[in-house]
């Protein structure tokens, strides 16, 4: 029973956290109009608010987890909390839109490696067969960013200014940072010793490369759309900046949702669970395109595409987590590490796909972007789960 209990306030404060950083990831989606009008630049330059984040994330977090792979785990978060909130009180007082964007970065340095080992520590504290699910309630702090955090953040922009949505960042971690203070234990186990070498074992590892592609085209495959969502609703579908801030509600309602769905879909077989999610994901996104110019039915196309666009996750952070353990046993934490990487890359990757489309003004041609990266992510699944069924196979007549 002690244990149950304190898996779950574990749990609970992992989620808060991430609820913390999920809502600065993704916020300035909702403020990118008024960051435009503010330091004058165009849209697709407002745009590098969302990929320089996840650069930052991409060249942070591996380094970051061969640096602090043996402190004791409540102290990282600690410190980790710490970074993200001097990371959003630079963005929050910057004069030009550069030291906006160096304060965009340093929140992502911490992002990144908390990502990383709360996800450890999620799938560590919990029976195997319910790891998956344990990852997703991490990830719900993420999935209710969307739903509230991003939103709230958006309406605070709109109404004082898009200075006080980063104040309002701020006080998010400021409880996060508190809520590890209080719950989070000092005796949680720490991860075999790793080396920059680990890097390359993993690399060298065509289960464990295919699996980080895959994480970044499927993942990064809605940000072509959900970087610009907020043109798209107001300039294509006639939405106006009001009925955005609901309208993103009802989005990350979806988000968190199918989140939810992702983690229970994954929990026993993940690889094929997440060639269906892509293959959802990319109906989801022609939906999109056919309705980007109506009104109602445009709507409809966005919230599904909330459904499918994070449902991956916990499935895509779960099955690198098991080839891990398989391939390089000492090198778990890292891999995980360099999947969250992946995330990003695919983050970096869709929303500069789309940032040149806007750039040509083919705002409404985003979609085929996302279901071109879906296309190869499940080819590239295809090939995997095919590599896996012949271990399979060949593993079988071994015991015969």
């Amino acid at each position: 029973m002690q244990r149950t209990i304190s898996s779950g306030w574990i749990l609970f404060s992992l989620a808060i956290s991430a609820f913390a950083i999920g809502s600065t990831e993704f916020i300035s989606v909702g403020l990118l109009p008024l960051l435009t009008q503010s330091f004058d630049i165009s849209l697709a330059q407002g745009g590098a608010t969302v990929s320089l984040y996840a650069a930052g994330i991409t060249v942070g977090t591996p380094i970051l987890a061969l640096v602090t792979n043996r402190w004791n785990r409540k102290r990282l978060l600690i410190a980790i909390m710490v970074t993200f909130l001097l990371g959003n009180f630079l963005a929050a007082a910057a004069p030009t839109f550069g030291i906006l964007l160096a304060g965009r970065v340093l929140a992502a340095l911490a992002h990144g490696i908390f990502m990383a080992i709360a996800s450890l520590i999620a799938a560590d504290v919990v029976v195997p067969e319910k790891r998956a699910s344990a990852i997703a309630v991490m990830f719900t702090g993420l999935t209710l960013a969307t739903v509230t955090g991003v939103p709230l953040g958006t309406f605070i922009g709109q109404t004082f200014g898009w200075r006080a949505s980063f104040v309002f960042l701020i006080l998010l971690g400021l409880i996060g940072l508190v809520t590890n203070l209080l719950v989070v234990p000092n005796d949680l186990p720490l991860p075999n010793p790793t080396s920059i070498r680990g890097i390359w074992r993993i690399l060298k590892q065509p289960q464990l490369l295919l699996i980080l592609i895959i994480t970044a085209l499927g993942y990064g495959a809605t940000f072509p759309v959900y970087t610009y969502l907020t043109p798209i609703l107001n300039q294509q579908m006639g939405w106006s900046t009001s009925a955005i801030v609901v309208i993103l509600i009802f989005y990350g309602v979806a988000v968190a949702i199918g989140n939810t769905l992702g983690g229970r879909f994954a929990n026993r077989h993940p690889l094929p669970a997440i060639m269906k999610m892509f293959a959802g994901l990319a109906i989801a996104l022609l939906l999109v395109r056919l309705t980007v110019n109506l009104h109602f039915w445009g709507l409809l196309a966005v919230v599904i595409m909330g459904l499918f666009a994070f449902m991956n996750v916990p499935g895509l952070q779960l099955y690198i987590v098991q080839l891990a353990e398989t391939y390089t046993p000492n090198e778990v934490s890292l891999a995980s590490a360099l999947n969250i990487s992946a995330f990003n890359i695919g983050i970096m990757l869709g929303s500069g796909l789309g940032g040149q489309a806007v750039a040509q003004g083919q705002l409404v041609n985003t979609p085929w972007l996302g279901i071109g990266m879906l296309v190869l992510g499940i080819g590239v699944a295809v090939i995997l789960q095919r590599m896996d069924n012949a271990k399979g196979n060949a593993t079988w007549r071994l015991r015969k």
